[in-house]
């Protein structure tokens, strides 16, 4: 019983770890990613679809992204989405493949990434801790029930303790890991 409660747990907290790392993959340092374009949506065929479903994104450059339609006729709409996102880049187009470059980030708009880079983090560390306070809250509820005796309600939330900890650490990790490549000139 106790390892299940465990699993759970950590099948929560490896969920928030994998969130977390896909909103630091959709901000933009200095360099190209194509996780970058992740989040863009395009209107094709009368339907709003994911920008990886209507084409191939690359970085063939450091500071460069490709996006190939699959479909010449969607060059312009996919231009179109990109320029709308909020990702404050300037896509050009040659008919056939849509040429993104990555400009540099000034001072102040990379300070501004980290601010956002460390409310992300500290969100994910509330979502650990909650998952934590959740399961602890449980943990009390079964001892009061006498489903569980004391001491394994002590080396369960003991146990809890022990992953939140692993887990924040996670997130500190891939916070300082962010600020490095956005801090990067």
């Amino acid at each position: 019983m106790i390892d299940q409660h465990v699993k759970k747990t950590e099948e929560r907290m490896k969920k928030i770890i994998e969130a977390t790392r896909k909103e630091f993959a959709n901000i933009r340092s200095g360099k190209a990613s194509v996780a970058l374009l992740d989040g863009v949506k395009v209107d094709a065929y009368g339907s709003i679809v994911p920008l990886n479903q209507v084409g191939s994104v690359s970085a063939p450059e450091v500071r460069l992204l490709v996006v190939q339609p699959w479909d010449k006729g969607l060059v312009k709409a996919v231009s179109k989405a990109i320029q709308q996102s909020d990702l404050g880049l300037n896509p050009t187009d040659d008919g056939s493949v849509v040429r993104i470059p990555i400009p540099t980030l000034t001072e102040e708009r990379r300070k501004d990434m980290v601010k956002m880079i460390s409310r992300l983090a500290e969100e994910g560390r509330v979502h650990l801790r909650q998952v934590r306070h959740d399961l602890n809250k449980e943990i009390k509820s079964e001892e009061q029930e006498h489903a569980m005796s004391e001491d394994d309600a002590k080396r369960l939330t003991a146990e809890v303790q022990k992953l939140t900890d692993r887990y924040v650490t996670m997130v500190d990790e891939l916070l300082k890991k962010k600020t490095a490549e956005v801090m990067e000139v």
